[in-house]
């Protein structure tokens, strides 16, 4: 007597768990996206801020050398 072949059983996800999946992808994209450019926008700041630093320095020298 042969013995039978093993069942293999997949489970097939439910709408929900699919509609869950998909939308954790799009949801992880969309969270990179916004650190990039919170991230981007601090590197910003911090050039506005250094050239607000050197155009004050600018300004104190020149009205330092009036007579």
């Amino acid at each position: 007597m042969q013995a039978a072949p093993p069942v293999r059983a997949t489970a097939i996800p439910s709408f929900t768990t699919a509609i869950r999946a998909v939308e954790s992808l799009l949801m992880s994209s969309g969270q990179r996206t916004a650190r990039r450019n919170a991230w981007t926008s601090v590197l910003e700041d911090r050039r506005r801020a250094k050239d607000r630093v050197e155009a004050q320095r600018v300004l104190e020298a020149v009205t330092a050398a009036r007579p």
